[in-house]
């Protein structure tokens, strides 16, 4: 699965989608390309400015985050709650 926040714009068609598989499957392997992807509002960051992809798996399965105090911008988790997009 892969989330993207997209520049105003700019949505998420399957062109695109077409686009970004093949960079991946260029720049790293096969292995690499996401089964999803889903276009999201925001991503939540650390304070220090790091993705916390702990926090987005945890929140997709339902569980609770830890330490949500060290996140930059934690509004950005509720945005993962419940995504209609996982369910398919």
């Amino acid at each position: 699965m892969l989330f993207v926040r997209l520049a105003p714009g700019v949505s998420l068609d399957a062109e695109l989608e077409k686009r970004i598989r093949t960079k991946i499957r260029t720049g790293a392997s096969p292995r690499h390309v996401p089964a999803k992807i889903v276009a999201v509002a925001d991503i939540p960051r650390t304070k220090s400015g790091k993705i916390t992809e702990l926090a987005v798996r945890d929140i997709v399965h339902g569980r609770p985050v830890k330490n949500q105090e060290a996140l930059a911008n934690p509004e950005a988790l509720e945005l993962y709650v419940g995504l209609g997009a996982l369910a398919t």
